[in-house]
């Protein structure tokens, strides 16, 4: 059938199905978010208006994030269905470059299909063109090959018969997962072509479940039989593999102490009498002890980033390492006995004999007890403004296990995944692979998408939520309720504590250390902010009125965004007892600035 490029693309999508975790079938690709410019309008925008009975297009405020609400879609289907963003060429094209490292950090898929220059050149410079002296076949566009998975410039329609394929195997492929970039010229896209009718044929696209090699498989069960105090590490890849049964019923064969890193939060109940706490930096001391002390670590399904070892401290130096995962790049870091496969075939086929030590896993239990009581004291009513603590028990108290919990940047991932108390599986989005600001309330309005059921709660600080707040007003527009709950310290806190931990003076962070022209600067009142953008609003001074907020707003997010504001302390964190790397200048502040000021004098 004649089509042009564009028609090509969108009818390909269409075509394309998933099989969800529950067995059933959706779209691929659910949904696309749009903003239209010269470089997409009359290309990608009229197919996409021809079909738009068949795939739904939401129109975003700004391309990062419309593309962060897509990754926010993709986490909360666990990799199953993949968002579609098209922009515009130059900025609007640029501005999805930091969502695609946020996709890739986090090896979640998004499509990314960007407008491009003229392939003919005939009418360059156009508008919004950046030209290259040494290379006038590149464009803005290959910037995002640094951040994509998968990068193609499309220059002729019938490219599209090769590359798709492609496209759906990179988002689809459990090791290779992330985003994919198609650079769309203006008039590639509008060009035409046979295409063949096959390429538009129905295909549903299956988890797939590649076996373990036995060697390695015996290998590793040989080594797990010489263990006494062996420790599983669940991640991310049990949740988007749907093993977390399996990976119970190994840990409870054989009296394992389970514990979770980011990615893996909610994994396991919290009441599980084996789930040990979360692990790392802004993890439990519980989870942290056992690490300390154990001979043998199953990390399952992580990539074992440094908030999950502390910087690779939290571990007994003399730990044995086995890693399933299926990604070879993954399994083999650091000297482990690599297991590559699919997370819920290899534990199933695992056939080991752990000889636990007498007293492991009851002292596992017993640490487990002594951090649930410390979040317990933290989360308890106190003089003064509230604690992200105490923000977060409340919030905790007041949701259900069909609820779904998300945060980003800034120091509520510590509390989120050291303190929340989990009774449904894999309800977290804690964004702390690429730590995007702005993730927080663009990425819950894609969440809220793909949730319909249960309340979407992102908790995010006042920074988060100055830098991208416009999908607030998308996501109203759209008819997409959740609630966010922002904290408001007056500035970046959490890069201040790291400021002046590490001996450095209190400069440009919080709002008082910041360089002002005036002897009063203005506040921002996030109540009315919110408001104008059509959102409801609540605000809180204590944690009864946050009660009481909170829970109007989750009936207000039956139908739009919700948003409730509460002023917080601005140095309460909590804290799991682990070393983090940073970059510390070797010599001292004050010390160079002596030397300094000894050079100019001389």
């Amino acid at each position: 059938m004649r089509l042009t490029t564009a028609q090509a693309l969108v009818r390909w999508l269409i075509a394309q199905r998933t099989e969800l975790a529950d067995g059933t079938e959706a779209p691929l690709f659910p949904a696309v978010w749009a903003i239209f410019g010269h470089g997409n309008v009359l290309g990608v925008g009229r197919a996409l208006e021809e079909q738009r009975d068949r795939i739904p297009v939401w129109r975003g405020q700004n391309e990062q994030g419309m593309a962060l609400a897509a990754v926010g879609y993709a986490k909360a289907t666990h990799r199953r269905q993949v968002g579609v963003v098209t922009s515009s060429i130059g900025p609007g094209a640029l501005n999805m470059v930091t969502a695609a490292g946020v996709a890739h950090a986090n090896r979640l898929p998004l499509l990314l299909l960007p407008g491009d220059t003229f392939v003919s050149r005939a009418p360059d410079p156009v508008l919004q063109q950046v030209e290259h002296f040494d290379d006038p076949g590149s464009s803005v566009n290959d910037a995002f090959r640094a951040v994509s998975r998968y990068f193609d410039r499309i220059t002729r329609p019938e490219q599209l018969i090769n590359t798709l394929p492609q496209v759906a195997r990179v988002l689809t492929d459990p090791a290779d997962c992330g985003p994919v970039v198609l650079a769309l010229p203006q008039d590639v896209q509008a060009e035409s072509f046979e295409f063949p009718e096959a390429l538009f044929e129905t295909v549903v696209h299956r988890p797939l479940r590649p076996r373990p090699d036995k060697t390695a498989l015996a290998a590793a069960a040989e080594l797990i039989d010489e263990a006494t105090r062996p420790l599983l590490v669940l991640g991310g890849g049990v949740r988007y593999s749907g093993a977390t049964a399996e990976a119970v019923r190994f840990a409870e064969a054989h009296g394992i102490p389970i514990t979770e890193t980011t990615a893996g939060r909610t994994l396991v109940p919290h009441t599980h009498a084996l789930h040990a706490g979360p692990l790392g930096v802004t993890g439990s001391a519980s989870a942290n002890a056992l690490a300390a002390e154990a001979d043998v670590v199953i990390a399952v399904g992580t990539r074992l980033q440094d908030f999950t070892t502390a910087s690779w401290t939290v571990f007994n130096p003399g730990v044995r390492l086995v890693t399933i995962n299926t990604a070879r790049f993954d399994a083999v870091k650091h000297g482990a006995l690599a297991v590559v496969g699919d997370v819920k075939a290899v534990l199933s086929e695992l056939d080991c004999a752990p000889r636990v030590a007498t007293g492991w896993t009851s002292w596992a239990a017993a640490e487990r007890a002594k951090w649930d009581a410390h979040i317990t004291s933290l989360r308890a009513p106190g003089d003064g403004l509230p604690t992200y603590a105490q923000v977060v028990g409340v919030v905790n108290d007041l949701s259900g296990p069909d609820d779904y919990v998300m945060t980003a940047s800034g120091g509520l991932p510590g509390e989120l995944i050291g303190g929340w108390r989990g009774t449904g599986e894999s309800t977290m989005d804690v964004e702390y692979g690429f730590s995007c600001m702005g993730y927080e309330l663009a990425g819950a309005w894609g969440a809220a998408m793909a949730r319909p059921a249960g309340v979407v709660t992102t908790l995010l600080g006042d920074g988060s939520y100055l830098m991208l707040n416009a999908e607030l007003y998308s996501a109203a527009f759209a008819g997409h309720g959740f609630v966010a709950v922002v904290c408001d310290n007056g500035g970046y806190a959490v890069i201040d504590r790291l400021q002046r931990g590490q001996g450095g003076a209190p400069y440009n962070n919080m709002y008082d250390d910041c360089r002002t022209g005036l002897d009063e600067p203005p506040k921002v009142d996030f109540a009315a902010h919110a408001a104008a953008q059509g959102c409801a609003t609540f605000t809180a001074d204590t944690l009864d009125d946050l009660r009481g907020a909170y829970a109007k707003a989750r009936e207000a997010a039956a139908t739009r965004p919700a948003v409730v504001v509460i002023k917080t302390h601005p140095s309460s964190w909590t804290e799991a007892g682990a070393w983090w790397e940073v970059g510390v200048p070797e010599v001292p502040v004050e010390k160079a600035r002596q030397v300094r000021y000894l050079r100019n004098d001389a």
